[in-house]
């Protein structure tokens, strides 16, 4: 009802679980998925997987009701371009939809600490419990990355748009676009959030935004 409701958004399937969203998307191909986490028969994280795999919708936002970082974390990998939570409202859900069909990413912001300072993003401490992949590994792939290209990696760390990354590096948003998925093929990225996946992994920037 909520989406139905917005003048151009418009609801073209629904599934009452993740095998069916398979399904769905499959056959009708939407431009952005409202997924939920917990499901019958296939839970909303490996559907997603799948469908973004897949290829067979425009983008997939995750919609629940658990603000639980691990389900953010997983659906960041998964490829999701979102994270809500059903009490956001139709506004944000509405604007978040909206985001992952033009490529952005919205965030609950109650969850964006959680994305930024969870122990899976920080570079791994000797005196710390086990790890993600060492800085060192992601080497190679950072000396791929241009000067500009480096540039709009901290930008997405910093959750800016296409249109404020193209104002503040003074280029067009055509030319911020092709930045923004050369630097996606290069660090192995499916989305933008992934991509600052990478870059605190990588140890690119650091929780203090310092890149």
């Amino acid at each position: 009802m909520m989406v139905d409701a917005e003048p151009d958004l418009t609801v073209v399937g629904q599934a009452p679980n993740g095998a069916e969203a398979i399904a769905v998307c499959a056959d009708l191909r939407p431009d952005v998925v409202l997924m939920d986490v917990r499901m019958p028969v296939l839970d909303g994280i490996a559907a997603t997987r799948s469908i973004v795999s897949a290829g067979t919708a425009g983008a997939v936002v995750i919609l629940t009701t658990f603000d639980d970082e691990e389900y953010l974390l997983d659906a960041v990998r998964a490829g999701a371009l979102g994270f809500l939570l059903k009490d956001a409202g139709p506004d944000l859900i509405a604007a978040g939809v909206r985001a992952a069909h033009t490529g952005d990413t919205l965030i609950a912001p109650s969850m964006t600490r959680a994305l930024l300072e969870n122990r899976l993003l920080t570079a791994p401490s000797s005196a710390g419990p086990a790890a993600p992949t060492p800085p060192a590994a992601h080497a190679p792939v950072l000396a791929t990355l241009s000067a500009r290209e480096r540039e709009v990696l901290t930008a997405l760390v910093r959750g800016a748009s296409n249109a404020q990354i193209a104002k503040d590096l003074w280029i067009s948003e055509a030319t911020v676009k092709t930045h923004i998925s050369s630097v996606l093929g290069k660090v192995g990225a499916t989305s933008r959030v992934q991509a600052v996946v990478f870059a605190y992994e990588s140890g690119f920037v650091r929780p203090d935004w310092s890149a």
